[in-house]
């Protein structure tokens, strides 16, 4: 589970009664597709012809864009997390990430999933006596893209949800 039970008004557009502005919403989807991205070879390298999850983030920032829906990015979300349910390991978590990085033009708070699956993909890629280390420095990596404007607000967040996220944003 990434999505808290109450849902935080900062990932809330303005327009539906919180105060996430548009652009800061942008922001967010534009990250989380940047986070999936990091960790997409992961999945390619497993199932090279199944395009689905770089669909899914091509359509997140296709949303951000203005050149499709929210509702075409969601289904390219659901799209992607298909491609991941019969696989294990580092190319499901990377095809997951993807997944959550095209739901975010739906619910913006899937920011954290995009990021949390990369971080799981990265580590279960890795040598199990590197895997912490793995997980840290791909955390620490994400945090370097973030834009300064939705920087504080990802950071609360991560320390927020870090214990529904399985812990993966100690960095």
């Amino acid at each position: 589970m990434i999505l808290p039970k109450v849902r935080d008004p900062r990932f809330i557009t303005i327009r539906r009664g919180g105060t996430l502005t548009d652009a800061d919403h942008h922001l967010l989807a534009l990250w989380a597709a940047v986070c999936a991205e990091h960790v997409l070879p992961l999945f390619a390298a497993e199932r090279p012809q199944d395009q689905r999850p770089r669909y899914a983030i091509e359509q997140a920032r296709a949303w951000v864009r203005g050149e499709v829906t929210m509702s075409a990015a969601r289904a390219a979300a659901g799209h992607a997390n298909a491609a991941a349910r019969d696989l294990r390991g580092a190319p499901r978590y990377a095809a997951y990430a993807a997944g959550q990085a095209a739901a975010v033009a739906h619910v913006a708070a899937h920011e954290l999933g995009a990021a949390a699956y990369a971080i799981k993909a990265v580590k279960a890629a890795a040598p199990a006596d590197e895997r912490t280390a793995a997980g840290r420095l791909e955390c620490r990596w994400q945090r370097g893209q973030l834009p300064d404007a939705i920087r504080d607000l990802v950071l609360d967040d991560q320390r927020l949800r870090n214990d529904i996220c399985w812990s993966a944003f100690v960095c």
